[in-house]
């Protein structure tokens, strides 16, 4: 990621407001099912040898 900088005489300011405590939920359930599909994604049948 690379390095922003702000033009002279311009300041960037951001507004932050609360969650609500629904997308807090929707945010945690979403989390939950990217973990999930990355795990089964990178999980694989490792090979036996003989």
């Amino acid at each position: 990621m690379g390095l922003i900088r702000e033009p002279k005489n311009i300041d960037f300011t951001f507004l932050d407001k609360p969650w609500t405590e629904e997308e807090k939920k929707e945010f945690s359930a979403f989390i939950k099912q990217r973990k999930m599909k990355r795990n089964k994604a990178t999980t694989k049948p490792k090979k036996v040898v003989s």
